[in-house]
């Protein structure tokens, strides 16, 4: 696939994600301005990362992983009536897992939340089991959206898959907006846990219709001995391994949350998600191509192919994360005041949240190449290798998160995710060069140093130009525009050919 092309693919995934990611910041405005960071907060974010780790497993994570590429080769080497069989099978095998995960988890809920949160109090425990009863079907519903979400990419379908996730965001938005004030206080949250169940649906079903638009369709076929079914499976295993690393990280973080200061489960939510804002636009949406376009060319033996699609998507990925990341950390306390210090979210919850994020940001561009490097081995359906470097990053990630959370406070929660993640990326491109020889690594040295240097004048300048005001919401987004202004210009100086790729997509 040529560079012009996956710059495009990624654009329109870039600007759907885009959309989707506003519309969640109004949501979680929202969410800040009614519960603030205290007990009803701490609560419902627990709990609905509980739903969430199933959603990574049977949705974008371990499911998708194994099924791209396998999908990917029946698309390229079977006749249609052979793939259609495929996805019918496949879709109703998920569908029946997804049944039975729904209702057992909302039977075990208490036992999940006991493990998830040891340091709430029992006040904050049951909450947080009822909120997971309530919200916890929601996983039956994304993970369908999300099968589509990975055969609509690989039909080369981009922007309305990346914006279907803020179904979830308009239906709690709806929620706060026109019930809430209805409602007494403590009834507001669990309705807040039951909207996410629409949210869901919403999200699967406004991309069906793209699916039959493209002349494919979904149907209950059960045929559990199908090739393609054992195939998937046997993928899965090791990046289920793989993803329940992910989990622990997770469950880790939380937990070491859950002992420090109240607020900090949430403050460590809303540097997260200002962190992946960026992360989603530029490198998961690279990431989101790259897969279909390396398996596509792994499908055809197109070995030459394979390896520029992946060095186009990590230079890419770099130049447009590391200008990201430094604007992150030279406006992050601004940014976070305007979006989240309203009602009962506080100065003090502002401050610590900023301090998750600034270490969130030193990551940011390993998170998005981890992820391209491991769809690499997944585009090879290899998803034993990534798991076990993901093992020794989750290692490393638990050892610094327990030694790092006491001086530090949620700030070396989020510094041990980032550097836990740079030591994933280092590895997994060892292994990579091992199995398909040059990676062109020099070229991405070379382009990243000039990403660097770019960025440190668009930190420089969105420093200076938020100090000139008071008014934040004045100079935040002056800065921001200076800030994108002086790395393009910085870039152009540089003669940095990812800025000329974009220049050529535009014009045409």
């Amino acid at each position: 696939m040529e560079h012009k092309t996956l710059v495009q693919n990624a654009g329109k995934a870039s600007f759907g994600t885009m959309l989707s990611r506003i519309v969640g910041y109004i949501r979680d405005m929202l969410v800040a301005n009614l519960f603030g960071a205290g007990i009803f907060a701490d609560a419902f974010y627990a709990a609905f990362r509980i739903p969430n780790l199933f959603r990574r497993i049977f949705g974008e994570g371990s499911f998708s992983a194994a099924f791209v590429p396998v999908f990917s080769e029946y698309l390229h080497t079977k006749e249609k009536n052979e793939t259609q069989k495929f996805l019918n099978v496949v879709f109703t095998a998920l569908a029946l897992i997804l049944v039975v995960i729904s209702i057992l988890g909302v039977f075990f809920a208490p036992a999940l939340v006991k493990i998830m949160t040891w340091g709430f109090n029992a006040e904050q425990m049951q909450l947080t089991i009822e909120l997971t009863r309530l919200a916890f079907p929601f996983i039956l519903f994304t993970c369908l959206a999300a099968f589509l979400l990975a055969i609509l990419n690989t039909l080369h379908s981009f922007f309305l898959p990346a914006f279907a996730p803020s179904m979830l965001s308009f239906s709690e938005i709806f929620y706060m907006s026109a019930v809430v004030p209805a409602l007494v206080s403590g009834s507001q949250i669990k309705g807040l846990a039951m909207s996410v169940i629409i949210g869901g649906a919403l999200h699967f079903f406004i991309q069906y219709p793209k699916l039959k638009n493209l002349d494919w369709h979904l149907k209950f076929k059960l045929d559990l001995k199908h090739p393609g079914i054992k195939k998937i499976t046997l993928l899965m295993i090791p990046s289920l391994i793989g993803l329940s690393v992910d989990q622990i990280n997770a469950f880790v973080d939380t937990n070491c949350a859950s002992f420090l200061s109240l607020g900090s489960v949430t403050s460590l939510y809303y540097s997260n998600r200002l962190m992946q804002l960026p992360l989603a636009i530029f490198g998961l949406a690279f990431a989101s191509v790259s897969l279909p376009a390396m398996s596509k060319a792994h499908a055809q033996k197109d070995t030459v192919t394979l390896k520029k699609s992946l060095n186009y998507s990590v230079r890419f990925t770099i130049f447009t994360l590391v200008p990201a990341a430094s604007g992150l950390m030279a406006m992050g306390l601004p940014i976070i005041k305007i979006l989240f210090e309203h009602g009962k979210f506080t100065a003090a919850a502002s401050i610590m949240a900023d301090n998750a994020l600034f270490y969130y940001s030193l990551g940011l561009p390993a998170y998005a190449v981890a992820k391209i490097f491991a769809n690499a081995f997944y585009s090879f359906q290899d998803t034993k290798t990534p798991v076990k470097t993901a093992i020794w990053a989750m290692i490393l990630h638990v050892f610094l998160c327990i030694h790092l959370m006491r001086p530090m406070g949620v700030g070396g929660l989020a510094f041990a995710t980032a550097l836990s993640s740079y030591f994933n990326v280092i590895v997994l491109a060892m292994h990579l060069r091992k199995r398909i020889g040059n990676l062109g690594l020099k070229q991405v040295m070379f382009s990243s140093f000039k990403s660097l240097m770019a960025s440190i004048i668009t930190a420089i300048v969105a420093w200076n130009v938020c100090k000139a005001s008071d008014n934040l919401f004045i100079c935040v987004p002056i800065a921001i525009f200076c800030a994108i202004l002086a790395f393009i210009a910085s870039s152009y100086i540089l003669k940095s050919e990812e800025l000329k790729t974009i220049k050529s997509v535009f014009s045409r």
